[in-house]
């Protein structure tokens, strides 16, 4: 199982970030996905993150399909690889109804239709290929050919069954957040392998985001966290994905104790299918160093 970091691209300016990537890869971490929304573009963040750390993996995770259209995201994506060296993952997912309905001015219908639709067009156009697609949601014609320009890796945010089949047969795997190592084993992982199979697809990733804090007083960092995220707990598709489990909020999630509790949390994760885990770490400033460097190697 691959370790990566999660950073968020409205919680430090860009010199910030790209010093966390660094001190990230000199700890031994794999990659560093970058989230998005209402800051810095994750993909402009991102491929300039691989260029000056290079071998990391750097990625998206995620960035929304209903602000760009296939053809201009495809064009983003390709840069991005280039820069990156050839090392950028693109994460994509159509993120929430209010949010886009408010952001984008754009209705937030059908999203398991648009997601289907905008695969469809994104990957040839990513390898070079001819696109004429006319879909329930989007229509896309023309063709993208840089020269060099290598098709970077297409994860999906998936969670429920339809979208979890969608990222089975036409993404390299998926990326979900509030999933406990149980349901990735039993529902997550079962599920788009099926589905990938079916299409007769390579093994697909499962990245997972966790928070993790590595601490003596795991319930106070609880209690801080479903005070500041409690919120996201009732967004239509975490609250299914929450309900799923058995859970009454996304602070049930976290990953917290001392150095063999988090251990032993974390080895649930890599026997579930996980073949990806990017942490973020919580807590305090000295609670945060201390999660770091249990990480590091």
């Amino acid at each position: 199982m691959k370790l990566g970091i999660a950073l968020l691209t409205g919680g430090s300016d860009l010199d910030t970030l790209l010093e966390q990537v660094r001190t990230a890869r000199e700890a031994g971490f794999d990659s560093a996905f970058f989230n998005q929304f209402a800051s810095l573009d994750a993909i402009s963040v991102a491929a300039l993150a691989g260029r000056l750390n290079p071998g990391m993996e750097v990625g998206t995770a995620v960035a929304h399909i209903y602000a760009r259209h296939p053809y201009a995201l495809a064009e983003q994506a390709l840069a991005a690889n280039a820069i990156s060296g050839g090392t950028f993952t693109l994460g994509i997912g159509p993120s929430h109804k209010h949010m886009v309905e408010d952001l984008y001015g754009v209705p937030y219908e059908r999203p398991a239709a648009h997601v289907r639709d905008y695969l469809t067009a994104l990957r040839p156009l990513l390898r070079g290929e001819p696109v004429d697609h006319r879909g329930e949601t989007l229509s896309v014609k023309g063709r993208l050919t840089p020269p060099g320009a290598v098709a970077p890796p297409v994860l999906l945010s998936a969670l429920g069954p339809v979208m979890l089949r969608i990222a089975g047969e036409l993404a390299d795997g998926t990326m979900t957040t509030w999933t406990g190592a149980p349901f990735i084993a039993d529902y997550i992982a079962p599920r788009i392998t099926a589905a990938a199979e079916a299409a007769g697809r390579p093994a697909p990733r499962i990245v997972t985001s966790v928070m993790v804090c590595v601490t003596s007083d795991p319930d106070r960092v609880r209690g801080e966290l479903q005070a500041q995220m409690g919120f996201t707990g009732d967004f239509a598709a975490y609250r299914a994905v929450l309900d799923r489990q058995g859970l009454s909020g996304v602070h049930e999630l976290l990953v917290a104790g001392d150095e063999s509790a988090v251990e032993k949390e974390i080895a649930r994760f890599e026997a579930a299918g996980v073949t990806d885990l990017v942490i973020s770490p919580l807590g305090s400033a000295e609670e945060q160093a201390r999660t770091f460097a249990y990480f590091g190697r």
